[in-house]
């Protein structure tokens, strides 16, 4: 005997096909533009092998690999990166880094940051992304970072905080060429 219950369970069954349930639960998947992507590219450089470049307006990241060639990364860029001029060095390195606001982020918008004013663990969720790169001046923590993202589409882009940001597979790749003490440029 048909039930009102079975009619409704049957047509169901027919609307959604195994492929169409699947279809209805994946996310969207997010491509970054090719030009963002890791690639080799000509660049006239003075710097040694081994420099860090970062331009902050055409949203790039330079690794000079010799004097006529980098590896270019596409970043994001935080309203601190944009800040951030002239030269660096990286002063520490940190696989799945602890993040933790700053006092201006807290100060600027409290109701966003305040509760996580004790930092947030590394790991998937961190807004630090899948590694570090803490640029220091004169022996001293400078606060901006090279670092991955959880957010791919915010990759050339103007992003609202943070410093440099990249992918986390960029990042993970950048972090195993670049030594402690290599030399970055702000330009």
């Amino acid at each position: 005997m048909l039930t009102r219950r079975s009619v409704l369970t049957g047509l169901l069954a027919a609307v959604l096909t195994p492929q169409a349930a699947l279809a209805k639960t994946r996310k969207k998947v997010f491509v970054i533009n090719p030009a963002y992507q890791p690639q080799y590219v000509p660049f006239d450089s003075t710097y040694a092998p081994g420099t860090v470049i970062i331009d902050p307006r055409d949203r790039f990241l330079y690794l000079v690999e010799d004097a006529f060639t980098a590896r270019r990364y596409g970043v994001g860029v935080g309203r601190a990166g944009r800040a951030f001029h002239g030269a660096a060095k990286i002063g520490r390195k940190e696989k799945w880094p602890r993040w933790m606001p700053t006092r201006n982020m807290i100060r600027r918008q409290p109701e966003k940051y305040a509760r996580y004013a004790d930092g947030v663990a590394g790991g998937a969720g961190n807004p630090l992304g899948a590694r570090a790169l803490y640029l220091y001046r004169n022996g001293r923590d400078t606060y901006y970072r090279i670092h991955g993202t959880n957010e791919p589409w915010t990759i050339g882009r103007a992003v609202s905080n943070g410093c440099i940001r990249m992918v986390n597979e960029h990042v993970v790749d950048l972090y195993s060429r670049v030594p402690i003490g290599a030399r970055v440029v702000v330009v």
